[in-house]
């Protein structure tokens, strides 16, 4: 029987029913491995998302042809990123509203890696992408079969903000050089700076004019303009302008020809040298996947007050990134960016990804000759608006404000894109953000409460002479106790215990907060126990958790300070202090 918080409301009830999968009329619903994303299949849903999928096909054709340039590869490959590794998730994962297509943050992580190894765009560069997809997919696939979901919490929001930063930072200036129409040959960001401040007087006025117009256009219909496809609509027009008035002859560079069909099947032919070379950075590109589409699907799944199965998703990620690397592209990703677009459009299930990626197919056979005519200017111009997207100045801000600490691990991150590398800054971002939680473990907030005249009681900073009344100290402890801390916890109860003008009987440790005991913090709590006792102090422990209850009886702590001192409440841990202190020990 399925049960929900006793109070709720009818319409929070509801809501619960529909986030635990209960439909109408009580009746269980939950979501399947496969076909996840699609359900309900009926007619009615697929049609309900056939006017989205179009909307959302118009919107992100320009947007992968961009995230190709990002990528280092021909712009065919970002069409196709959204043909068969969108319907291999559509079909596997979980998630109704996640679009997994090209994604700036892990094509920039590929890119800036594999640029060292090889020339960007060539023969050897596609291989090494394809076989970095490959890899990716073996990842995703072992994560799904390990349950490796958890690795998602690893990057939290505040890494993920800088980081995106960062790499909007990184992509916007590796445009710059296309929207002024000069050549740069460096993959480092502050290269790329210096060789485009030289080569400046040299660029093209009318290239660089032309980009200044479709970026303001764009970021300007981004806070006017939402339903309509305004990329896809200047794009077209810089297509038919550049047809019709030869750009290319007014120093404005194009596309050139693009092939069209369907892509070649195949595994990326790669030696065992080069296939070694590429895991660390696919590595990189699945910490960003797990992290990234997690966290937008569980936004979303949340606005809409859904379950999602992340083991499914990541599934469904590993068969998208296969067939990404079969079909000749790059590494897809859950887009917080097209998501949006999604839902912006209407979209309610993964039937509007089927109709991007027919769109997509229909582009491919059929409408391919006239990108030939495309101004490059154009194209980094559209990847620039994208990059500035990536800057989330509202939520730097908000961190900002709220955690200066947590800022800076911010500012770091994004620094450390911008001037060393991607995949450098997410094993940093990594790094950093489990030394930010050990800290907060090996240093966490510790208080004695003192009683104040409501009844209640206040914590107040630990230090000797601290009673909470005479003969009693009740002293909390903010976090587990394991190695790296334990000196701290023994430390602050000798300093309580230890003076001799108000002496103590009894210490209650309120012990809310701490969840599980580890050997060696056993073994120094087994002395502090005996030490004390020598001195005719009383242990008593308050809010025992079952979980730090089984501890204390498997090291021996219950058996060392006695079972009637150990209190699933703190009330009668108090109480049993005050009987001892009464009685004088």
């Amino acid at each position: 029987m399925l049960s929900y918080p006793e109070g709720a409301k009818s319409s929070e009830i509801q809501c619960y029913c529909r986030g635990r999968g209960v439909g109408e009329g009580g009746a269980v619903r939950k979501r399947l491995s496969v076909l996840g994303g699609l359900r309900p299949l009926t007619w009615a849903n697929a049609l309900r998302n056939v006017v989205p999928g179009v909307t959302l096909a118009s919107m992100n054709i320009p947007q992968v042809l961009g995230y190709a340039r990002i990528a280092g590869t021909a712009p065919i490959t970002g069409l196709y990123t959204v043909l068969l590794p969108l319907v291999g998730f559509a079909l596997f994962g979980s998630s109704p509203h996640l679009v997994v297509a090209a994604d700036s943050a892990t094509a920039a992580i590929f890119a800036s890696s594999l640029s060292r190894v090889a020339v960007p765009g060539s023969a050897r560069y596609l291989a090494l992408v394809g076989m970095t997809a490959l890899e990716t997919a073996a990842f995703l696939l072992a994560a799904r079969v390990f349950k490796l979901g958890f690795l998602a919490d690893f990057l939290s929001r505040t890494v993920l903000v800088g980081f995106l930063a960062g790499v909007g930072v990184q992509v916007g200036v590796a445009m710059l050089g296309d929207m002024i129409a000069v050549h740069t040959s460096s993959q480092n960001t502050l290269a790329q700076l210096w060789q485009i401040a030289h080569a400046l007087p040299s660029g093209s006025v009318a290239a660089a004019s032309l980009s200044g117009l479709v970026v303001a256009v764009i970021l300007v219909s981004r806070r006017h303009v939402h339903r309509v496809p305004i990329p896809l609509l200047t794009v077209l027009a810089a297509i038919a302008a550049s047809a019709a008035f030869h750009l290319r002859t007014h120093g404005i560079p194009t596309l050139g020809a693009v092939p069209g069909g369907l892509p070649a099947w195949g595994i990326p032919s790669v030696t065992w040298a080069q296939t070694l070379t590429v895991l660390p950075v696919a590595a990189s590109c699945f910490v960003m996947i797990i992290a990234q589409s997690a966290a937008t699907a569980r936004a979303f799944a949340a606005r809409h007050a859904e379950s999602v199965d992340a083991d499914a998703d990541i599934l469904g990620l590993a068969v998208a990134n296969a067939a990404a690397a079969l079909s000749g592209t790059f590494v897809v990703n859950g887009s917080p960016t097209q998501t949006t677009m999604a839902e912006r459009a209407g979209a309610t299930s993964q039937f509007a990804q089927l109709v991007f990626a027919g769109i997509v197919l229909v582009v491919l056979l059929f409408f391919t000759g006239p990108l030939r005519y495309l101004p490059r200017c154009v194209l980094g111009a559209v990847v620039f608006t994208i990059a500035v997207g990536m800057i989330d100045v509202g939520a730097l801000g908000e961190i900002r404000r709220e955690s200066p600490g947590e800022f800076r691990l911010a500012m770091v991150t994004a620094v450390t894109v911008v001037t060393v590398g991607v995949g450098e800054a997410i094993m940093l971002a990594i790094a950093l953000s489990l030394f930010r939680h050990v800290r907060h473990s090996y240093r966490p907030h510790t208080a004695v409460l003192l009683p104040v005249p409501t009844g209640d009681r206040h914590p107040t900073l630990r230090g000797a002479g601290s009673r909470t009344e005479p003969g009693v100290v009740l002293y909390r402890f903010g976090a587990d106790l394991f190695y790296a801390n334990y000196n701290r916890f023994i430390d602050d109860l000798r300093t309580l215990t230890s003076a001799a003008a108000l002496p103590v009987r009894a210490v209650v440790v309120e012990a809310g907060a701490i969840t599980n005991l580890d050997f060696t913090a056993a073994r120094a709590l087994r002395d502090l126990i005996a030490s004390l006792a020598a001195r005719d102090v009383a242990l008593f422990f308050g809010r025992v958790s079952p979980s730090l209850r089984a501890d204390l009886d498997r090291h021996g702590i219950t058996a060392t300070v006695g079972a009637a001192r150990v209190y699933s409440t703190l009330h009668e841990a108090v109480a049993a202090a005050h009987a001892i202190s009464a009685a004088g020990g």
